[in-house]
This record gives C-alpha cells, structure tokens and sequence, in this order.
C-alpha cells in the first residue's frame, strides 16, 4: 500500500519582522501571493557629481551613499526590473504597490511597472511645503516627489477606501496632489553624532496616507526598502502587520528602535468610513416585496413634486415612469439622480428618506 505524502507546509511570514539582505533574494524567499501592499522608496539614483554646499559654504549632507550609486542607466534598469519581479510575486491577486521616487529615477521605475504587468492606477505628486531649495541656483526648486500607485493587474480589485480619504479631507475627495510637510524636527531620526540616521526618511503622515486610504487592518504591507522603518511605525500604529527588509545594520538598528516606541492605536480607533459601494446593494423593489413601502404609495421630492409606487418597484409620475433614479433625474433635468435620497416617504407626520429603509435591510443582513 502506497503510503500517502503531505505536501510541505508553506513558510510562514515573518510578521512585523525587520529581515537582513539584499532585497531581491529575501523577497524570492518569502511565500509567493502572501502580501497585500508594498511599499518601496528604492534608491534614486541621484547621479551627484562631487559636494553640495550652501551660501555660507556648509556642506549639505545630499544622498552620496553607496547604495545610491549605480554604473550605469542599464544597471538601475536591471536592478528595477529584478526587484519588481520579486515585488509582484509576492503580492495577492488583488494587491497593489506604490512607488516614490524623484525624476532621476520615476520615469524609468514607471516604464519598468508596466513591462512588469502591473497596472497603473495614479500617480500623486507629494508637494513638499518646506523643501530644501536650490542652493546653485541653476534650476527650479526641486519641491515634490512622485508616487505610483499600481495595481498587480489591470483585473485587480485592490483596496481603495475613497470615502476614509475623503473624510480625512475634511469631507472633499481627495486629489492626487499632497501638500506635506519633509521629515523634519523630533520626527527625523539622528544617529550617535546627531546626523540624519537616513537621508531620504519619509514622513510619517505620508505613509498614513497611503495606508488609511489603501489598506486595512490586519493587512500585511511590506517595504523592501525599509530604511529607518517608517513603513512599520505607521503600519503598527494602523493596525496593519508589516515586513521589513533592510541590508544595511545601523538603519535596521535605528528602525527597530523607533517601531519598539511605537503605540498602536485603540482598537476601536482603526475603523475607517466604510465605502458605500462596498456596502450590500438592496434593488428600491425589495422594500416594495418586503412590505416596507406598499403599491400606490406616494414618494414626495424636496421640490414637493409626486411619484406613486408600483408593484415592480418601478415609480410612476406626472410625466415620467422608471427607476427611483430616472423619475428623480427627469424631473430634476438632470443626468442622474440619486433616487435613495432623493425621494422620502410619509411616516407619522414625518417625512423620511427612502434610504433609511434601505438601511433598515443592511441591517439585517449584517446581522444573519
């Protein structure tokens, strides 16, 4: 009798772990479609020639280190293209990425995400409101950077939570363009000498973008480019599990520091407004069948105009007959209508939104 196997047992992940290594062979190690969100600030490539130094004849402390520093174009280009593949691997059918970088380097990090199959879904300018200026004096300012967002592929449903970053905008939809301020004052991490520990360290309050608007709690993100960890700081803070992978020991002793100081929020405080298209779609016939709205009862508008309720869940006007959205549409001359609040209905004395009543229905199904 043949003795039966069991296939070997996935690795697990190494949850809100900073791994060693170069970046490409730990994420080849790591357990394919395990990741819902990555996040990299790969180096930029920044190409310096010699020292910067300002008016009064300071140095200013620019990215010259060594693993900012490639051959060639062709080089970056490999380097981009391998640690995209290992990226794309490990993301879940429908995660996404985002990518920042400078104009050394995004165009070409752009060019590469498309060849990769991932699918481009924004690109967002980071304005920076304090940014360090041109000190030669030979070229505009250079004062934003630019992220990509992508998904794994064009049929991806990935995470978009469009009503939490519109509340976080004081009720406007967001735009693609963020004003925030560079990692400055007691957020900048300086090392034993009381230098910058990292010299591109990204803002906390960007990450909690990224984060509160494209993921959710108890998501795994992961960032191949860890750095001084702000990634796992503001991941921990959200609710949200990370994996870190950093090749370089001091950065990876300063980031376990800071996410070691690091509180994570109240549970009750991770929720975000949720998404009205995520919520169960209820057809306005339903409450007819149900017996919340009876055939021949009268929807008023906010106009005071009429519609009489029929038996298909259809209404019936002066002039009009359709859907809640078509007959408010029609006697509003406008394109569309959002009939659910558009129309109300009489109820002791009160006129009431049909949508409470749809409501009512969600309700109830969240609760079988």
């Amino acid at each position: 009798m043949a003795v039966k196997t069991r296939p070997p047992e996935a690795p697990a992940l190494p949850l809100n772990q900073i791994l060693p290594g170069d970046c490409i062979e730990v994420m080849r190690a790591l357990p394919e479609a395990s990741v819902d969100l990555i996040f990299a600030d790969p180096p930029y490539n920044l190409q310096l020639k010699g020292e910067l130094h300002r008016p009064d004849n300071s140095r200013v402390d620019a990215v010259d280190d060594h693993w900012d520093q490639f051959s060639s174009f062709a080089a970056y280009d490999k380097f981009t293209r391998d640690w995209l593949a290992a990226a794309r691997r490990l993301l879940k059918p429908n995660g996404a990425i985002w990518v920042i970088g400078s104009y050394h380097n995004i165009f070409r990090v752009g060019a590469a995400l498309q060849d990769a199959g991932f699918w481009v879904l924004n690109d967002v300018v980071w304005r920076k409101s304090n940014p360090m200026p041109n000190f030669r004096g030979k070229r505009l300012t250079n004062a934003h950077e630019t992220l990509i967002w992508a998904s794994k592929s064009e049929a991806g449903k990935y995470t978009f939570n469009y009503d939490a970053l519109k509340a976080l905008n004081e009720g406007v939809q967001m735009r693609s363009d963020w004003v925030l301020p560079i990692c400055t004052g007691h957020e900048r991490l300086k090392d034993a000498n009381g230098d910058k520990a990292h010299p591109t360290q990204k803002p906390e309050s960007l990450l909690h973008r990224v984060m509160v608007g494209t993921t959710n709690p108890g998501d795994v993100v992961l960032d191949p480019f860890f750095g001084t960890g702000t990634t796992g700081a503001v991941a921990k803070m959200l609710g949200r599990s990370f994996i870190g992978i950093e090749r370089e020991a001091a950065y990876r002793e300063a980031a376990a520091e800071r996410i070691a100081r690091v509180r994570a929020f109240d549970t009750s405080a991770l929720e975000t407004t949720g998404s009205k298209r995520a919520e169960p779609r209820v057809p306005f016939g339903q409450l007819v069948e149900r017996g919340l709205l009876r055939p021949g009862e009268v929807l008023v508008s906010p106009r005071g105009t009429t519609a009489k309720v029929r038996s298909d869940g259809t209404l019936v006007g002066s002039t009009m007959t359709g859907s809640i959205h078509q007959v408010g549409a029609h006697y509003e001359g406008a394109p569309s209508c959002n009939g659910w609040t558009y129309w109300h209905f009489k109820r002791d004395g009160q006129m009431v939104p049909i949508d409470l009543l749809r409501q009512q229905i969600r309700a109830e199904m969240g609760d079988g």
